[in-house]
């Protein structure tokens, strides 16, 4: 519990901050108890392989593989050492995305050698401000690998290389469209890999059956992709790349990582399901007793994860494990064991290691480009990686009928994955009800899920279920602030939690529009019902922008996102406000404020009962807006919109026109009635 932040555990904090930790422990129980659900044989988990290699693409952005287009690999310059020659190269993935390399390459051998994929961690060589990359403080490894007999190409990493990218999107950017895109940095990493694994089968100097892949840190967690995914790797050692998800989101190791380490996270995995994919092959898992980044708790739950995979294989002693005394270190304890490893299964042999791993080139020595390409997109690679959906406006209506079946699909498979199988009962409890001149509220608190609590508020003129209309108004922190100024001294007491934290200040216009809104409660005009999902106003988490990030990524690591479970939670505020006991039969009218609108829009797509939608201010793509895993590989929020208005009548106020020509063009060539889209 120590990694949730001390700030959600104070006993003046909202019930929700209390809940949070048991909510993310359910929540990867569950994923756990799947990983190795029906595997019983070896023959079992092999007819799942391809399956489950098909699924992990995907969640790498490598669905479909990208074409292994040329290589287009040039070879920049050479420097030699007594026993190893290097050299400076770069090599295309794909079009315009480099890789720059080191090849290291023995002197004395004879016919073709194994050869060894390291990717580096995170640890750049710079000075005077010039990135030489990862590959020259990693250094050592290439050269020591080639004094013992091995071709080994080290990679730069697109986030510490020659060519400086980006890793740390949602880490520390606030990049949260990456979700909606399905984009993460290990896919590019895994693909860069995969492409240098063509690379070195190419080489006259290497043995293309004995290909072998290591790396430590960041470098650890694309050995585990790539070996996952490709069977040229014959043997593995990566080295403090991989924990369980226990570890990253209930211990909270996810604040120590950037997004190169993960999935999105579409298919609920557990990091054992991925890792049990090289098997039967060799694999050595390697780690430090006192790691932060990887702790050994988990480390000893994965390897038992994997253990039970490589036992029904047969091959128990083709799984290692390796512990050392040590923090996250590369370390010669650590290095060691692992070209040992390798000699084993790619020499037949176990010879006594002479000579310790040794830089022997500055960094200014191992440098690939004078200059960079122009046609470079590696540092931009998080903006074409992933093709973002553009889907034609439909032909006709058997076209939109087609077109929309498959959104819907998409969307609950896809995006809304991590929504609950089930729904709980809702536990209602009217907690309070208070009448102040001709209004009255009812404050109902509802289960939208297990460990999630959640308040509705229901002002009305008189019993809500009399009321001629009804409005369900879901606000976002912005709209909780204006509604509680609005509101003033009167009621802000029954609204207001205490020990909450402060959230922005009011403004004129919101506090005008919810002053408006009260009049027509005032006046029986309609009864209205103010929802604040998970994390905002009452339930508020965190004590900064860095708590709520790093809850807001682990929500990422279990298959959903933070916005994803907000629609859930107005999806079941919707079916509350059905009941007999809270507003009955009457139709609703789903109102949503910016983020708020994008999430009540989706709501509206899988809940009954809704008879309009006002969408205030909503951003018109999910590039801004809120973010829900691979979103935008199959559609954005003007085909959504299209999907509510095929429904219901949908408003849009404060919005740019412009910004949904998309819409009114498909609504125009569908002949749909004039009132299903306003402005």
């Amino acid at each position: 519990m120590a990694a949730i932040p001390a700030g959600l555990l104070s006993a003046a904090e909202p019930l929700a901050d209390a809940t949070l930790p048991e909510y993310f422990r359910r929540e990867v129980t569950q994923i756990h108890a799947q990983t190795f659900a029906g595997v019983q044989t070896s023959d079992d988990w092999t007819r799942q392989r391809e399956a489950n290699r098909a699924e992990l693409r995907e969640m790498l952005g490598l669905a479909p593989l990208p074409d292994k287009t040329d290589l287009h690999a040039v070879v920049t310059g050479r420097e030699e050492r007594d026993e190893l020659y290097v050299e400076k190269l770069h090599f295309q993935s794909m079009p315009g995305l480099y890789v720059t390399a080191s090849l290291y390459v023995p002197k004395h051998r004879t016919g073709r050698v194994p050869a060894i994929l390291y990717v580096c961690g995170h640890h750049n060589a710079e000075a005077g401000g010039v990135s030489y990359g990862a590959k020259a403080r990693y250094q050592h490894h290439g050269a020591w690998l080639a004094r013992n007999g091995y071709v080994c190409l080290l990679l730069d990493t697109v986030q510490m290389g020659e060519l400086q990218g980006e890793h740390y999107g949602t880490a520390r950017n606030g990049k949260w469209w990456w979700n909606s895109r399905g984009y993460t940095p290990a896919g590019v990493e895994t693909w860069n890999s995969i492409r240098a694994l063509d690379y070195l089968e190419s080489r006259p100097e290497v043995d293309g059956a004995k290909l072998g892949m290591t790396g430590r840190s960041g470098g650890g967690a694309y050995t585990w992709w790539t070996a996952a995914l490709d069977d040229r790797v014959k043997v593995a050692a990566p080295v403090s790349g991989m924990t369980d998800l226990w570890n990253h989101v209930v211990d909270g190791c996810v604040a120590r990582h950037c997004d190169c380490m993960y999935p999105v996270n579409t298919g609920r995995w557990d990091f054992a399901k991925a890792a049990a994919l090289v098997a039967p092959r060799p694999l050595l898992l390697a780690n430090g007793d006192r790691e932060n980044l990887f702790p050994l708790d988990g480390i000893l739950r994965l390897h038992a994860d994997l253990a039970s995979i490589y036992r029904l294989y047969h091959a128990d002693t083709d799984l290692g494990l390796l512990i050392v005394p040590g923090p996250h270190k590369d370390s010669q304890d650590l290095q060691i064991p692992v070209l040992r490893w390798f000699n084993h299964y790619f020499k037949g042999d176990d010879p006594l290691i002479r000579s310790p791993a040794e830089s022997l080139f500055s960094p200014q020595e191992l440098k690939v480009f004078a200059q960079p390409p122009a046609d470079q997109r590696t540092t931009t690679i998080q903006e074409t990686f992933v093709p973002m959906a553009i889907p034609p406006v439909p032909a006709d209506a058997n076209a939109w009928q087609r077109q929309r079946q498959a959104w819907i699909r998409d969307l609950r498979e896809k995006s809304f994955a991590g929504w609950p199988d089930s729904a709980v009962p809702f536990q209602p409890v009217q907690a309070d009800m208070k009448k102040r001149g001709a209004v009255t509220l009812s404050r109902w608190e509802f289960t939208a899920q297990e460990e999630v609590r959640l308040p509705l508020f229901v002002f009305s003129r008189g019993d809500p279920r009399n009321a001629g209309r009804l409005r369900l108004h879901v606000v976002d922190e912005q709209g909780w602030s204006d509604l509680l100024a609005a509101l003033g001294d009167e009621w802000r007491p029954d609204l207001a939690s205490p020990g909450r934290k402060p959230g922005p200040g009011p403004t004129p216009a919101g506090i005008a529009d919810f002053r408006s809104l009260y009049g027509q409660i005032e006046r029986g005009e309609t009864a209205v019902a103010i929802l604040a999902p998970r994390g905002i106003g009452p339930t508020a988490w965190g004590t900064s922008d860095k708590d709520r990030t790093e809850i807001r990524r682990r929500f990422m690591l279990v298959g959903q996102t933070l916005d994803g479970m907000r629609v859930w939670d107005i999806r079941r505020a919707v079916e509350l406000l059905r009941q007999p006991e809270v507003a009955g039969a009457l139709p609703i009218c789903l109102a949503g404020e910016r983020d708020e609108a994008v999430n009540a829009l989706y709501a509206s797509l899988f809940s009954d009962g809704v008879a309009a939608l006002e969408m205030i201010a909503p951003p018109s793509s999910h590039r801004m807006g809120p973010d829900y895993l691979n979103v935008q590989r199959f559609l954005d929020v003007p085909q959504a919109v299209a999907l509510a208005a095929e429904r219901n009548p949908v408003k849009i106020l404060q919005g740019k026109a412009d910004d949904w020509a998309w819409v009114r063009q498909a609504a125009n060539r569908l002949g749909w009635p004039a009132d299903r889209l306003q402005w």
